[in-house]
């Protein structure tokens, strides 16, 4: 699907027209809660199997142009990750891939929802499945990591119960070797770490 206003791939979806864009056609501002619309759509979380491999790897090319992701100071490749997606009529509307960072952590490595299916909560199911799984298997905590541009990623964790914990100045405009305009044509440099606690404190 391409962006409404040129030929670059969509990744976005207009809260208040519901025009699909790409990043530098997306402009930031502030809207009241009854100008985003909101979509009622049935999907289906399940497992990604190894059939869904190719799909993911063509959005993951799309979302993030490559099909690794650089995330903590490690190179972690998406399609080799266990992964949930969102099904609407056989299609894949969404996928979230995670894996083990550490003995007692999950890492979510990547997360991305085609445009037309965004603002029906997908994302926030996706994370829940996550977080579902990591608590069966007694993970102490997730971690995710994003860059400074990317603003809907960090609503959606910061609403998903994550919390900043550290930021690593340049990271993305290194690993890039370059400065590269994002979302909003915020310029990309930093990637910002987030984490959710599974362990319950004690009152």
């Amino acid at each position: 699907m391409e962006c409404r206003f040129c030929d670059s791939p969509a990744l976005y979806r207009c809260g208040c027209c519901g025009a699909c864009l790409c990043s530098s056609h997306i402009r930031l501002r502030l809207v009241c809660h009854s100008c985003v619309k909101e979509h009622r759509i049935a999907y289906r979380l399940r497992r990604a199997t190894a059939k869904d491999r190719d799909v993911i790897g063509n959005l993951v090319r799309v979302y993030w142009g490559e099909s690794e992701q650089v995330m903590f100071g490690r190179t972690i490749r998406v399609e080799e990750q266990p992964a949930f997606v969102a099904g609407v009529h056989g299609d894949i509307a969404g996928f979230a891939s995670y894996g083990e960072f550490e003995a007692d952590e999950f890492v979510i490595v990547a997360l991305a929802v085609r445009p037309e299916y965004q603002n029906c909560g997908i994302g926030r199911a996706l994370v829940s499945a996550i977080e579902r799984t990591a608590k069966k298997e007694s993970k102490k905590r997730i971690l995710v990591a994003t860059s400074n541009d990317d603003l809907p990623a960090l609503a959606l964790y910061q609403l998903s119960g994550f919390q900043l914990f550290e930021v690593a100045p340049n990271a993305i405009a290194k690993k890039h070797g370059r400065l590269e305009k994002g979302i909003g044509n915020i310029p990309v440099r930093d990637e910002l770490r987030l984490q959710k606690s599974l362990v319950q404190r004690k009152t």
